[in-house]
């Protein structure tokens, strides 16, 4: 998630101080991705080092103001222009952990995936109920900008999860159709469970 940028887009609406960018940014997404505030504040800094936005002093009741430059205006501007590449995908716990699991004695991959597919249920049914109470659902009705956002997020949500448990579902029928196959043969010689790596400096 760039912080950075979203910083800045807030930024380029109307000049604000850390704990207003902050909640904007909460406010405008849910609350989904809380910030810290020593992380807005390290943000804004790097971003006025780079002379993207400028430190407009005290608004007189112990706040600073930062406002964006024109490059910051500009850099807000291409990061909306440009699509986000995921050429390197994020770490997913819940993938690392199934891959490990398969791989490792001992662990019952089923039931690590019935824990994942109920709790991923759950998270579906909290985002499906928060999307039917959001004033943006309603038929006919043009939403508040804000409510507008916030449903965009919860489609997000609620998609990712969607796919999630499909995936889940998917791993599932893999480790049943796993189970009926034959256990791969042990080549003549080599210790059973030795990895081959293993084999080949051990002395005879």
């Amino acid at each position: 998630m760039s912080i950075r940028h979203s910083l800045l887009a807030l930024l380029q609406d109307a000049p604000r101080y850390g704990y207003q960018l902050r909640s904007e940014f909460e406010e405008r997404t849910g609350a989904t991705w809380p910030l810290n505030i020593g992380q807005v504040y390290t943000t804004l800094d790097r971003l006025e080092r780079d002379g993207l936005v400028q430190n407009d002093g005290d608004d007189g009741e112990g706040h600073v103001i930062y406002s964006i430059t024109a490059a910051g205006a500009a850099e807000v501007e291409g990061w909306f222009a440009q699509p986000v590449h995921q050429s390197h995908p994020p770490r997913n716990e819940l993938a690392i952990k199934l891959a490990l699991a398969v791989t490792l004695p001992g662990v019952d991959v089923s039931a690590v995936i019935a824990a994942q597919r109920s709790a991923s249920m759950t998270s579906l049914q909290d985002y499906t109920r928060s999307r039917r109470a959001s004033p943006a659902a309603e038929a006919g009705v043009r939403p508040a900008p804000g409510d507008t956002a916030w449903l965009l997020v919860l489609d997000s949500l609620i998609f990712a999860t969607e796919a999630e448990i499909r995936w889940l579902d998917h791993c599932e029928s893999r480790m049943v159709a796993l189970a009926k196959l034959p256990a791969p043969a042990v080549p003549p010689g080599a210790a059973a469970g030795a990895p081959a790596a293993a084999r080949k400096g051990v002395r005879a």
